[in-house]
C-alpha cells in the first residue's frame, strides 16, 4: 500500500486515491474468521489465504504497535524482529488495520470479523443518529445499548457455539465494558493485572481445549506513544518490555498451537506548530456550517448543520484538500473507506464530510478536546505508518 505520488501543482486529493485497507484479504477483520474456519467453525470466510490452519491459536494484540515502528526498532525488539520475515504466513508482509485506524474500530473489526461499515464503530467519536449527540465508542459515553449499537455475534461466540474453547485474558478493568461486550465477548474472561500473568494464563487457556481460540492484549505501548511519542525513551522502554512478553508466551505454547502477534494501528509523531496542528476551534472557515466535530485529529467525521453539507465539503476541501483526503459521506462509502458495505444503521454515524490525513498533520480542537489535542503520537488515517500492523507467527 504505497502512498499516492503528488506533483508540483498540487490539487485536492481525490477520495478514491486514498490507499484502501485490504478488506477481505488482509485486514484485521479477516484474522479471526480465518483462524476459526481452520478450526472447523462454519459460516466464516477465510480471507487471509497465507495462513495455515491450526488447532490452537492465540492472538496477542499489542495496542499501537505498527509495522513501520517495529521495523524501525530492531534493538529494542529483537525477538519480534526475528519474526518479521515470517509475518502473514511467511510472506514477510503486514496486515492493514481498517479505516479509521483507531482502537475502538480495530478491536471491533478483530472481534466481529467485520469491517467498520458493518460492525458500526467507525471512529473514535461519531454521531448517534437517534440522539444527535457525539458517541465516544472507546469510553462508551453517553451510554447506549451495546446490542443495539453492534448487533452481530463475535467470532469468539461463534467459535464457542461450535465447540471451540474460547477465552480472553486481559486486564480485569475490561471485563464488563460495553466495548468488550460488542467486540470481544464469548467464551470465558480471565482477568490478570501484569503482562507476565497474562502470558502465562494465555498459554494455559490454549492447552485447555483440543481446539482453542485465545485473545490477550497489552495497552501501555499505545499510551506511551500518545503521551511521549514513538521516538521517546518511554515508548522504546515499553517496546523492550512487550518484546519480552511475546517471547515468554512463545516459549510456553502447548502442542499444535500458533501465536499471532498483531496490533490495532500504528502511530506517528506530529510536531507542535501551526503548520502541523490546525486548530478547528480557532479557524472560522473550518467551523462555518459545522454542527459537530467527531473522529480524531487524523480521521475526522464532520457533521454539518441542515442544508450546509455542500458548503462544508467545499470549504474543507479548499482549506485542507492538499494534505487530507476530504470526501462526502457518499464518496467515502463509494470509495470503500469503511469496507465493501455500510449497513443502513451505520450510515448516519458517518460524517457528512470525512477527512483523512495524508501528511503529518492534525485537525485538533484545543477547546473541545484539550487532552487529545496535546498528544504527541497520533493515528487514525490510511497512511502506511498508521495502517500497517504485523502478523507475527510462532508455531509449536
Amino acid at each position: 500500500m504505497a502512498q499516492p505520488a503528488w506533483d508540483d501543482d498540487p490539487q485536492p486529493l481525490a477520495p478514491d486515491s486514498a490507499p484502501l485497507p485490504q478488506y477481505g484479504s488482509g485486514s484485521l477483520a479477516d484474522l479471526l474468521p480465518t483462524l476459526a474456519t481452520g478450526m472447523g467453525v462454519p459460516g466464516l470466510p477465510a480471507g487471509i489465504s497465507e495462513l495455515t490452519p491450526v488447532d490452537r491459536a492465540c492472538v496477542f494484540l499489542i495496542d499501537g504497535l505498527g509495522w513501520e515502528q517495529l521495523k524501525a526498532h530492531p534493538d529494542e525488539a529483537p525477538f519480534m524482529t526475528s519474526l518479521l520475515a515470517g509475518s502473514r504466513g511467511g510472506t514477510g508482509t503486514p496486515l492493514t488495520a481498517g479505516f479509521p485506524a483507531t482502537t475502538a474500530t480495530s478491536l471491533a473489526s478483530v472481534g466481529t470479523g467485520l469491517p467498520p461499515g458493518a460492525h458500526g464503530l467507525p471512529g473514535y467519536t461519531v454521531r448517534d443518529p437517534a440522539t444527535g449527540a457525539l458517541m465516544n465508542q472507546l469510553r462508551w459515553q453517553p451510554w447506549t445499548a451495546p446490542e443495539v449499537w453492534q448487533p452481530y455475534p463475535t467470532v469468539f461466540r461463534l467459535a464457542e457455539d461450535a465447540g471451540v474453547h474460547a477465552a480472553q485474558v486481559s486486564s480485569p478493568t475490561f471485563q464488563n465494558t460495553p466495548l468488550t461486550k460488542v467486540a470481544l465477548s464469548g467464551g470465558i474472561f480471565r482477568g490478570r493485572l501484569t503482562g507476565e500473568e497474562r502470558m502465562d494464563l494465555a498459554a494455559e487457556e490454549l492447552a485447555a481445549g483440543d481446539r482453542s481460540l485465545v485473545y490477550t492484549y497489552y495497552a501501555e505501548l499505545d499510551g506511551a506513544g500518545h503521551r511521549f511519542g514513538v521516538a521517546s525513551d518511554t515508548w522504546r522502554g515499553q517496546l523492550m518490555y512487550v518484546d519480552r512478553l511475546v517471547q515468554r508466551l512463545a516459549e510456553q505454547l502447548p502442542p499444535r498451537s500458533a501465536l499471532y502477534v498483531t496490533a490495532d494501528h500504528g502511530m506517528i509523531d506530529v510536531p507542535f506548530d501551526e503548520d502541523h496542528r490546525i486548530d478547528f476551534d480557532a479557524d472560522w472557515e473550518l467551523r462555518a456550517g459545522v454542527a459537530l466535530l467527531g473522529g480524531e485529529g487524523r480521521a475526522r467525521h464532520v457533521y454539518a448543520v441542515p442544508g450546509a453539507q455542500g458548503d462544508v465539503l467545499a470549504c474543507w476541501r479548499e482549506v485542507l484538500g492538499e494534505q487530507f483526503w476530504v470526501a462526502s459521506r457518499d464518496e467515502a462509502i463509494d470509495a470503500g473507506w469503511f469496507g465493501p458495505r455500510v449497513d443502513e444503521r451505520v450510515h448516519g454515524r458517518l460524517g457528512d464530510v470525512v477527512a483523512a490525513a495524508r501528511d503529518d498533520v492534525l485537525i485538533i480542537a484545543s477547546e473541545r478536546e484539550p487532552k487529545e489535542s496535546a498528544m504527541v503520537g497520533n493515528h487514525g488515517s490510511m497512511t502506511p505508518a498508521e495502517q500497517f500492523v504485523p502478523l507475527l507467527e510462532v508455531r509449536s
